[in-house]
Order: C-alpha cells, then structure tokens, then sequence
C-alpha cells in the first residue's frame, strides 16, 4: 500500500493536520497508527483513510510520516520506526518525517533514528529527511499558526508540497530552527493565554450587565476581527489602538485600566515563561 501522508499519533493535533492533508491530498492519501488502535481506527474512519497495525507499517506506506506524539513518548517511536526510515532511505526512496514534538531538535531526532539501527550512519549519506513543525491549536479550524524548519536534504518541491498540504490548516511560516522554542512560547502556548483573555473580557460584559453567552460572543468576535484587521491591512496593533481611543473617551479609560493592572508586563512574562519551559524540554535527556 501506497499513501502520501501517514500520522503517528491519533490526537487532537495530529487529527487536525490530516484533516488539512486529507483536503489537499484527498482522504484515501491519508493513514493513522496509534497505540491505540480503537483510536486509530476512528480517526480514520472520520476522514476515510486507513488504519494502520503497527508505526513500523505506517512508517513504510507515506511519503511524509507525521509523529504526533507527546514530547516523552517519541524515543520509543523512533527506535520502533527506525530501521524501516534508514532501509527507505538507503534505498533512494525516503519518506520525510514531520514531528511536532516540543524540544526534540532536528539534531537529537537524527541521533536518535541513528542510534536505533546497526548500520553504520556513514552508509547512508544525509540520514533521514527531517522537518519539524509547531502549530497550535487553532490548526482544529483551519485557523491556525504553523512554523516549519526543515533539515538541509529535505528536497525542495517535497517541502513546497509539504507547505501545501499544512496551508489547509493555517498560516505557514518557515523559520530558523533556532526560533521553533520561541515559537512554542508565543503561538504555541498563545491560544492559552487568548482564552484566559477572552473569557475575562466576556467576564467584563458581564459585570456591565451583558448575558453570559453575549457578552462570549462579542468578546470572541472582537478578538477574532481585530487579528483578521492586523493580518489583512498590515498595520500595527498600536496604529488599531490608537484609531480606536478617542481623547478623553471610553477605550483610553480602558487602556489606562489595563496599564494600571501590569497586562503588557504580565503577557510579556506568559510567554517568556513558556518559551524558557521549552528551552528546559530541549536540554532534557532521553
């Protein structure tokens, strides 16, 4: 069996992304394996792929091999589907593998498929093609932030097609890998923090007397319309700030308000704190 995209990992994320696959690739490109096989089974039921028996199977069928897997659970994968990435690749025939793993460098992956395997890794003249991938979770509707670094044998239309397939999902960026920790910081830990945002905002309308489920509703949209704003017309958000607060108005109270109570300060230190948790995830070992 031959399958363009194949995913490790039956999750929300990893659904998510074969979902966009599925729609730029069509559903029968698609496959699932996950220890779970009931899992594994019901998610490609939901996009009419196919369900996988083992990762090794998986490994072998795709052309790109996702790994949507938890940051500790990827060893294990890895020493699992090794041997078969190394024969594919020996064999002028490799699959890329996508991870979305946090603190799993494109270095450390590598190390880890050459050390699964008894061949020597000099047989083999640029190891495994590797791109690693951070998305968030909005990728769940289409609307979500994807940073892509790719190793440097990774074939240039393979990784065009590859950036195709995730545009289904979201906004594609590629990026240095070096920034894939920061961004883990800001877009992937961001929607945490947009929701605790949103919610005290819909928490404000209430206490102005809006019903609960309006008062979501607007703030919701509100946050929805001033970042389509941001993206579509290019302008700062500072310009959008200032184009709403009028002199001596309701929205520079606000903004008074909010420097008061430290929210810059305070979302600034969100997402160094999660952009440091990731340098942690990083240094860890195996």
């Amino acid at each position: 069996m031959k399958i363009l995209i194949s995913c490790i990992g039956a999750g929300n994320m990893g659904t998510a992304l074969m979902k966009a696959a599925a729609a730029a690739a069509g559903e029968k490109n698609t496959g699932f394996a996950d220890t779970d096989r009931a899992k594994a089974r019901a998610a490609a039921k939901a996009l009419g792929g196919t369900a996988f028996a083992s990762n090794t199977e998986a490994a072998k069928a795709a052309d790109f091999v996702f790994l949507a897997v938890k940051p500790q659970s990827l060893a294990p994968v890895l020493a699992e589907i090794a041997p078969v990435l190394r024969e594919r690749t020996a064999s002028a025939r490799p699959a890329v593998v996508v991870s979305m793993a946090a603190g799993w460098s494109i270095a450390r992956i590598q190390t880890a498929l050459n050390g699964a395997i008894s061949a020597p890794a000099a047989a083999i003249k640029d190891g495994v093609p590797l791109v690693r991938i951070m998305p968030n979770t909005p990728a769940l509707v289409s609307r979500g932030m994807i940073a892509l670094a790719a190793s440097p044998n990774v074939n240039a239309s393979r990784l065009e097609e590859l950036e195709r397939i995730l545009a289904r999902a979201g906004l594609v960026e590629r990026m240095d890998e070096k920034l894939l920790d920061a961004v883990t910081g800001l877009s992937g830990s961001g929607p945490a923090f947009v929701c605790q945002f949103i919610e005290a905002l819909a928490d404000g309308g209430v206490l102005a007397g809006l019903p609960r489920d309006k008062a979501l509703r607007c703030a919701a949209q509100t946050v929805l319309g001033t970042a389509a704003l941001i993206l579509q017309t290019g302008k700062h958000p500072g310009e959008i700030k200032d184009m709403t607060s009028s002199p001596g108005g309701t929205t520079i109270a606000g903004i008074a308000a909010l420097e008061r109570g430290g929210f810059r300060g305070t979302l600034i230190s969100a997402v160094e704190a999660a952009w440091k948790r990731s340098l942690e995830l990083a240094a860890e070992k195996e």
